[in-house]
């Protein structure tokens, strides 16, 4: 299946939106970058959702950067999947 939305795992805790930005633009245009934090702490979880521009940078990405090291981190990086259409009866 193939989307434009990308999910990023396994990242370094003290990385910014910039950082993330910078190293996932090479791709193509992000459209939308969100990080996720703990609602309690409101410290960064450790993975974000990244939407491109195209399906094509999104496969790119996906490609390209599953598995590499980034801040001594190997990174999963998924194809997103939407849970809550999967809960809807």
């Amino acid at each position: 299946m193939s989307s434009k939305k990308i999910y990023v795992g396994n990242l370094k805790f003290s990385l910014k939106e910039e950082n993330i930005r910078q190293i996932f633009s090479v791709y193509g245009a992000i459209q939308d970058l969100k990080m996720i934090y703990d609602r309690e702490t409101g410290n960064f979880r450790g993975f974000a959702f990244i939407t491109y521009a195209s399906n094509e940078a999104a496969e790119d990405a996906v490609a390209q950067m599953n598995g590499q090291e980034v801040d001594g981190r190997n990174l999963k990086v998924t194809f997103a999947e939407d849970k809550r259409k999967e809960k809807q009866p």
